[in-house]
């Protein structure tokens, strides 16, 4: 029955065309086997924004109105592979990721060896910083949770250029570019990522699925994870372009309740002082919406 149909595809399409599927084709088998390759990034990167199942529920963009910001949300169903999303279209827009790069980022500096544990002290280089808590000296652990873009300038230098590209593809994260500044990239770009594809990359990590050792992996998770009660787990990892000033903000991770996993990522804009503190505030309005968070 193959056979013939290859056959009937031969004839009708002529042997141009059918070359053309052909290696279509064995260029997808070829993605889903070696994930490591930068084809197969590229290929997780189109799936991502033409899955079916998608929702629109633009209803809600009524929680930002009320909170007097503009943006998206993604919400992906794991255990049904349907996404939910607010404004389609910027949920699908590639962005800065600024800050919510610390969650590959992290895995990448452990899996390069750049930083041994998460514990390892990272050394404030001098250099000038927009937040005082940034000016010293702390561990990646520490870095995480404070948001502490120097620290993570340090140990993009230690990654070197080279290797950050490798594991960008690796990991099919984004657009996959750095430019040719080492500890810039994903704070000015060019490094983007849509929510949409925010939520796949955090998929993969919630279950151990990335191309990375599974004891690293357990230990980005460690570092993500904000909250354990009335049922559920909260793992999420803010964003802020530009900080202290107008950019993009971002929250994104996921929630584990009833053994389902659910990835998520808002992205607004913070324009106005406050605007920043209603990334988190925003995002659980809609979980809880989407009746992925309970309700207070």
């Amino acid at each position: 029955m193959i056979e013939l149909s290859f056959r009937t595809l031969r004839v009708r399409l002529g042997a141009t065309t059918l070359a053309a599927l052909t290696l279509f084709g064995t260029a997808a088998c070829g993605a889903a086997a070696h994930d490591s390759a930068p084809r197969a990034a590229v290929a997780v990167a189109a799936a991502d924004q033409i899955r079916p199942g998608l929702t629109e529920r633009d209803d809600l963009r009524t929680v930002f109105d009320a909170a007097g910001v503009r943006g998206s949300f993604a919400l992906l169903d794991v255990r049904t592979q349907s996404t939910t999303v607010v404004d389609r279209r910027l949920a699908q827009t590639p962005l800065v990721p600024a800050s919510s790069f610390k969650v590959p980022h992290a895995l990448v500096a452990l899996e390069t060896g750049a930083v041994k544990s998460p514990d390892e002290v990272i050394p404030w280089d001098g250099t000038p910083q927009p937040f005082p808590a940034w000016e010293q000296d702390m561990t990646m652990r520490e870095a995480v949770r404070i948001s502490n873009a120097a620290a993570f300038q340090v140990i993009a230098r230690r990654i070197g250029l080279q290797r950050e590209r490798q594991w960008l593809h690796r990991l099919g994260y984004g657009n996959r570019q750095t430019g040719a500044v080492v500890d810039r990239f994903w704070l000015d770009g060019p490094l983007k990522i849509s929510a949409v594809e925010q939520t796949r990359f955090m998929e993969r990590l919630a279950a151990g699925r990335l191309p990375a050792s599974r004891e690293h992996q357990r230990t980005v998770r460690g570092l993500i994870k904000l909250e354990e009660k009335d049922g559920y787990e909260l793992f999420a990892k803010s964003g802020w372009q530009n900080a202290p000033g107008p950019g993009t903000g971002w929250w994104t991770g996921w929630v584990e309740r009833g053994g389902r996993v659910y990835a998520f990522a808002l992205n607004i804009d913070v324009v106005k002082d406050g605007d920043a503190g209603k990334r988190a505030t925003v995002a659980r309005e809609l979980l809880q919406r989407l009746n992925v968070l309970p309700t207070a």
